[in-house]
């Protein structure tokens, strides 16, 4: 009867290992751009909780982002610069871009008193440039008349780390300023002519916060999030927009490729914010690699779906644009391509 018992109660508990294992928790790992990391958090939490999929998000900057997805070391990756032909022949398989939203990269700055100041784009590229060393400049005079501008050196905070959001930033100096685009060139690492780095939009943000003179540019939520003052940019037509959700989307208000990789920067749109760009998810399009289920392939075409769709009520609160119809039947078309095993997962 012992010995029965015994193995009714081993029986028994191991039904409920199983059970408990059955139901646990599916976990995806995503690393990458810091540009959409307040969106992420929301949306994940929000995932979690509805699907019990924890998504786990680490805010590195879309070049790790990138780096991590080719090496294979997390399931997706979060970019605000879209791969270049280059790096996808770098990577063992295609890589598909899914756009999640739109955000603005707002130029915020530190002085007493808290005046507005407007930029153009060519006292932008001098400020980054360190032609104009001072806040009273002749040339921000020119632009702010009426403006107390106090006798400060600029002090320039740039990202430290590979950052889409430094990629959407001098792709806009690379278009508006010729001596930008020999000078210094694009992406998502420059050689900064001067100014400090700091990590993620976190760390601009919190420098620029703490420190009279300076100018950073960072994802709008950060400034939003932080109390910071932003300027006013004068884009193509001569307008003077501010970074909203409103102008970013409508900058994004253009024909997309088929794999979304666009540029938006330097917009036509009369009321169109100038430094504004997508941010993608990027993934592997055959999902079966390594030790991966397809399970766990599955869930990730799951998310991305939700995240193009149900997901993009949460986009709007945290101060960035939600996808343009055209771009979530892009994005709907790239995820149904995910395949495992050659077999479309959707």
């Amino acid at each position: 009867m012992k010995l029965t018992t015994v193995l009714i109660s081993t029986i028994v508990i191991g039904m409920c290992l199983a059970a408990v294992l059955a139901s646990a928790e599916m976990e995806l790992l995503g690393a990458g751009a810091s540009f959409p990391y307040p969106l992420y958090s929301k949306m994940f939490d929000v995932y979690n909780k509805e699907y019990n999929v924890k998504v786990n998000y680490q805010s590195i900057g879309s070049g790790g982002g990138q780096r991590q997805l080719i090496d294979k070391i997390i399931d997706f990756g979060g970019t605000d610069a879209f791969l270049t032909n280059e790096q996808l022949m770098q990577a063992e398989g295609d890589i598909l871009h899914i756009p999640t939203c739109i955000g603005a990269v707002s130029l915020t700055y530190n002085l007493p008193g808290n005046p507005k100041i407007k930029f153009t784009p060519d006292l932008i590229a001098s400020i980054f440039m360190g032609k104009v060393k001072k806040w009273n400049d002749a040339k921000v005079k020119e632009i702010n008349v009426g403006v107390n501008l106090p006798d400060l050196p600029i002090l320039v905070i740039h990202r430290s780390d590979g950052s889409g959001t430094t990629s959407i930033f001098t792709d806009y100096l690379a278009k508006v300023s010729k001596s930008w685009a020999s000078d210094v060139g694009t992406g998502k690492s420059v050689n900064w002519p001067v100014g400090l780095g700091g990590k993620g939009n976190e760390g601009v943000a919190g420098l620029v916060k703490n420190t009279k003179g300076s100018i950073g540019y960072v994802e709008l939520i950060y400034a939003e999030q932080n109390k910071m003052l932003v300027g006013p940019i004068k884009n193509k037509k001569g307008n003077f927009i501010e970074p909203s959700m409103d102008s970013a989307s409508i900058a994004a208000n253009v024909p997309l490729p088929d794999d979304t990789r666009a540029s938006i920067t330097d917009t036509d749109s009369e009321q169109g914010y100038p430094i504004s760009g997508f941010t993608w998810i990027i993934v592997y399009k055959e999902q079966k690699y390594g030790k991966r289920t397809k399970e766990k392939a599955t869930a990730l075409t799951k998310l991305f779906w939700w995240m193009t769709h149900e997901g993009q009520k949460y986009v709007a609160p945290l101060q960035y644009a939600p996808l343009p119809k055209e771009a979530v039947a892009k994005a709907e078309v790239i995820i149904k391509s995910m395949k495992y095993g050659g077999k479309a997962l959707m």
